[in-house]
């Protein structure tokens, strides 16, 4: 073994010698890397494939600007299909994208909204006397609690028009679209799922949705998982893109909410995690996002423009650009760079490795003429990421190469010291550098304590609201379970209802680590 084994000379910490199994598929993985093994070159032949859904105010707001940035020859190349459908409760956010669906050839694309009604009281208690009957015709083998019990308390009072909809209340509008009457909600994603199967290439869907707001996060997990497991049979790629709150954002989105939204993805996308939800509530509940799952913070562009609809506006440019962008490359390019799809097992070894606590990956952008040196710093503490985090690779994706992106990739080596120094591509949006932080952790995220925090001061039937994914099992996710000590999910009204995950994984690490900062949360005192 050669004496430098155990150590990296150009960066000084601790690594596997270079002998053993785990540092030959490390360096492997990032040897392929750097020969692009990643890259598409022909991308201008590329057929378009990406098709979106857009779930709550934000989610819509990233399919009107991806529809509004789409370029005319989108949709040029032979095979080429957009398949695009917003979902919001009201009509409110939605008529952007209806109007600019005659923009695109109506024989390659389907553009579609559905507006989702607020139920009154009545309508809520029809609903909860059904909707185990519905579970069943979905899942024959449905197991759990004997008695299927309501979420939602009859004493609730609904929201007005404009008032945020708590999470629980959500998942209750989408299951009546879902399972009575007409069936809406089943209808529009059996039409979305018809489309994107006409797709002549290669296809993925990107889920969107604000991981603050209660529309967005309280159905997009259901949506994906019905979606993903029952219309696509898990035969088409599906990604989420989770939008963070920034301090702009109302207190209701950036409070103890977000601690349910971060542990229910953490039980959907960790595959230990996943398995133990899966052993107690069944096949339905597998992992619905296929590949992978990004998260993107707004608070690095709040923090450039002080205004939230400016900062809207950003964040909607720049993750439009990344889906349409070189016809789809650039999408297809980070799935790869993040070894979820594509990648030749020969080459790419790391392709195969289970996704683990670290599932989300951090899509980071900043303006491609402020100085690097004093900007990426700042990105990098406004992304939310603790000073512990340091990623294995990084690619800078700019709209043109040049002395200015080789100064932001030496720039973000120094901030983040990557284990491969940072790579720069071109075909990004001008004006604009982004790039993606892989495998980051709920725990790597400074503000995940301090929603954690504002989580633990809220009342226990406030809590039960903040929950979407499981209820419908008698399952609350972030509380310690009633019927096995050590575990999470507590039993709805005392149920025996039950996962298999351990709660202290759940809960994430005990003490705060130092330098975790309030980033995008503010502290939100509730009333007792």
């Amino acid at each position: 073994m050669p004496a430098t084994a155990g150590i990296d000379l150009l960066r000084g910490r601790p690594t596997p010698a270079i002998g053993s199994t785990e540092a030959k598929l490390q360096q492997r993985k990032l040897d392929a890397l750097r020969r692009g093994v990643h890259r598409i070159a022909d991308a201008d032949a590329l057929p378009y494939g990406v098709h979106v859904i857009g779930v709550g105010g934000a989610g819509a707001g990233v399919v009107e600007q991806m529809l509004q940035d789409a370029s005319a020859d989108l949709l040029g190349t032979p095979g080429s299909r957009l398949t695009a459908l917003a979902i919001d409760i009201g009509d409110g956010s939605l008529a952007g994208v209806r109007a600019l669906a005659s923009k695109f050839p109506a024989d390659r694309a389907q553009i579609d909204t559905l507006a989702l009604a607020l139920p009154s009281a009545a309508s809520l208690a029809r609903t909860f006397q059904t909707y185990r009957q519905c579970l069943e015709l979905e899942y024959p083998m449905l197991q759990g609690s004997a008695e299927f019990q309501a979420w939602l308390p009859e004493t609730l009072t609904l929201p007005a028009a404009g008032e945020p909809v708590p999470r629980a209340l959500a998942k209750a509008v989408y299951g009546q679209a879902y399972y009575e009457r007409e069936r809406p909600m089943k209808q529009a994603l059996r039409r979305f799922a018809a489309s994107t199967n006409a797709t002549c290439g290669d296809a993925v869907v990107c889920i969107v949705f604000g991981l603050g707001g209660g529309t967005g996060s309280g159905i997009a997990l259901d949506l994906a998982r019905h979606l993903s497991s029952g219309e696509f049979g898990r035969r088409v790629l599906v990604t989420g893109i989770g939008i963070a709150p920034c301090t702009g954002d109302l207190p209701a989105h950036r409070g103890g909410q977000l601690l349910p939204t971060l542990n229910e993805l953490d039980g959907l996308c960790d595959e230990a995690q996943n398995q133990g939800v899966v052993q107690a509530c069944g096949e339905l509940y597998k992992n619905p996002f296929t590949a992978g799952f990004l998260m993107v913070p707004q608070q690095p562009a709040f923090a450039l423009t002080h205004s939230l609809a400016a900062t809207h506006e950003r964040v909607d440019h720049e993750i439009a650009a990344l889906l349409t962008q070189r016809h789809g490359a650039n999408l297809w390019e980070v799935l790869r760079l993040l070894n979820w799809v594509a990648a030749p097992s020969t080459q790419h070894s790391a392709a195969r490795t289970p996704w683990g606590a670290k599932w989300m990956h951090v899509l980071g952008f900043d303006d491609a003429v402020r100085d690097p040196n004093q900007a990426a710093p700042e990105l990098v503490r406004q992304l939310g990421v603790l000073p512990a985090y340091a990623p294995e690779f990084i690619e800078l994706r700019v709209g043109e190469t040049g002395a200015a992106a080789t100064a932001w990739a030496d720039a973000l080596d120094a901030a983040l010291a990557p284990e491969a120094a940072t790579s720069v591509a071109a075909g990004g949006a001008a004006g604009s550098v982004q790039f993606v932080l892989p495998r980051v952790g709920k725990a790597d995220l400074g503000w995940f304590y301090d929603v954690r925090d504002a989580y633990d001061r809220m009342q226990p039937a406030e809590r039960v609201l903040c929950h979407s994914l499981l209820l419908e099992r008698g399952v609350v996710l972030c509380e310690p379970s009633t019927r096995i000590d050590g575990m999470a999910g507590a039993g709805l009204g005392g149920g025996g209802a039950w996962v298999a995950i351990p709660y202290d994984r759940m809960r994430g690490p005990v003490d705060r680590p130092v330098a975790a900062v309030t980033q995008p949360v503010a502290e939100v005192r509730h009333a007792a």
